[in-house]
């Protein structure tokens, strides 16, 4: 249904307008009503909004000031004037703004009744078309803009994409921004794309997670952040009260480092769990941060990536007990500096687990974030983290059914002539290749290469003995783009090669 907004200062004309038309007949509903122009304004930048009915004489802001102003986000919007007057001054100015139609009260119904009809026909027409362009439009630039945040594109490719779809970074700085809403509907990511439009250094995607990301191009640090967060603060407040969100932002980098900005935004999304007071959190301002860096310690959270992939229970358990060893030794270390670096080894490994299975564990993390705020002594600290850190790994150790390998298989078996790594795999089903590795060898008892290069040697024999193709060829069509590995290949899982197996036959 196409959603409808009422403005008049009398309140017998928004009643009776209520109850004069069946709405739902048309495929319409009211979604909401105001007295003037000012409050019409405020509540249509919350909600979703078709087809605004209003009065052009109204306290505060005239009929005439909220359509302009509501075309500044909604250049689209569909508008009928209602009016006392017949004057040809606001016809004139009602027409330049673009209206459907201006209706002098008392209001006709019929002519307001076909008036809606030609205007949902107008929306249905004008719908198709938008939603064919935009689709395909928006598909690519939220494809594009992830790789290129991910580092997953190359230069060459994401300058002709970006030239593509009319998109320039031309300042030295950015800043990327995570709107995480309570519920992810599209209403609020069409809601936030709207008062984009005036931004021009502002653009924004959708990413694996299905959160908006916004990508603020930077032209001074300073005044580019906050500028950036007034105008954040600003749509959270004109959005909060009917679409819970929470903002991270990320830190400012230089335009080849977008991809660090982006994660630390990601990451910020983490603490919020740990600070449910906040709703609006910065990269650059987050408390543990902070803290950490004033004690100097550093975790080195590449090794313990490693051994949480290879699931490596002692050897986690090995280098938590030397990290605790350390913080312990820290000159001028303080209890609550311990409980935020334990705090920190928790999202580090929640963050983690969610990379390498895209599922989140929240009453794991929840539970052992109450474990360190109420933990009396180190050592309660210390068994939080051991306890999460064997829970992260019996997770990844359950997985034996993965739905993640049948797509990998199912892929294989399409596309065994393309080019095939479990790099590329990891890419394509958001999974880590190490992690897709393990999996794929406990589900099918052969490693990756293994198992493709048998796939493709079955396929080589098939079309030795059903066609009349020269060994290059079909080891090309198999997917071996070098004769010399096909040959040596076929021979390892045949016993015999290619020429001799066709003479065989």
């Amino acid at each position: 249904m196409y959603r409808v907004f009422i403005v008049d200062d009398e309140p017998f004309i928004i009643e009776g307008l209520y109850d004069i038309i069946d709405w739902a007949a048309l495929g319409l509903e009211i979604v909401g009503h105001a007295e003037n122009g000012r409050k019409a304004l405020d509540a249509m930048q919350q909600t979703l909004v078709d087809i605004l009915i209003t009065d052009i004489s109204m306290p505060v802001m005239t009929g005439l000031e909220l359509i302009r102003n509501a075309r500044e986000f909604h250049d689209e919007l569909k508008v009928i004037v209602l009016s006392g007057f017949n004057e040809f001054t606001y016809l004139k100015e009602g027409m330049r703004l673009g209206i459907e139609n201006y209706l002098l009260k008392p209001i006709n119904v019929e002519e307001l009744r076909a008036t809606l009809q030609n205007t949902v026909e107008k929306l249905n027409t004008f719908r198709e078309e938008r939603m064919i362009t935009e689709f395909s439009t928006q598909i690519l630039k939220d494809n594009t803009l992830h790789r290129w945040v991910t580092n997953q594109i190359g230069p060459i490719e994401f300058k002709e994409r970006m030239d593509l779809l009319d998109i320039s970074f031309d300042t030295p700085y950015i800043a990327a921004v995570v709107f995480s809403p309570e519920v992810k509907q599209p209403e609020v990511f069409e809601l936030i794309s709207r008062q984009l439009k005036n931004h021009k250094a502002y653009t924004c995607f959708r990413d694996i997670d299905g959160d908006l990301i916004l990508l603020a191009c930077i032209q001074d640090p300073d005044q580019g952040c906050g500028e950036l967060k007034t105008w954040l603060q600003e749509l959270h407040g004109r959005l909060s009260n009917y679409h819970p969100l929470r903002i991270s932002i990320g830190s400012v980098e230089s335009l080849p480092h977008a991809g660090t900005s982006y994660q630390n935004a990601k990451k910020t999304q983490a603490y919020f769990w740990i600070y449910p007071e906040q709703d609006m959190m910065d990269y650059s301002e987050l408390p543990i941060r902070q803290e950490l860096e004033r004690v100097d310690f550093r975790l080195d959270w590449v090794q313990y990536t490693k051994l949480l992939v290879a699931k490596d229970r002692e050897a986690l358990h090995q280098l938590i007990q030397e990290d605790f060893s350390r913080i312990q030794s820290l000159p001028g270390i303080m209890p609550h500096d311990i409980q935020n670096i334990a705090l920190e080894m928790i999202v580090r490994f929640k963050v983690e687990l969610k990379a390498i299975r895209h599922t989140e564990e929240t009453d794991l993390f929840h539970d052992a974030f109450n474990q360190v705020r109420t933990a009396s002594t180190i050592d309660d600290l210390s068994e939080a983290i051991h306890s999460v850190c064997d829970t992260a790994v019996e997770f990844l150790i359950s997985d034996v059914k993965s739905p993640v390998v049948q797509q990998v298989l199912n892929y294989i078996h399409k596309s065994y002539a393309e080019e095939l790594s479990l790099k590329l795999m990891g890419q394509q089903y958001n999974i880590h290749p190490v992690y897709l590795g393990q999996l794929f060898h406990k589900e099918t008892n052969e490693t990756f290469t293994e198992y493709i290069n048998k796939y493709r040697i079955d396929k080589a024999k098939e079309m030795l003995k059903t066609t009349n193709l020269k060994v290059h060829e079909i080891a090309r069509d198999v997917g071996y783009w070098e004769t010399g590995y096909f040959y040596k290949q076929f021979k390892k899982y045949v016993g015999i090669s290619p020429t001799e197996y066709k003479g065989l036959l």
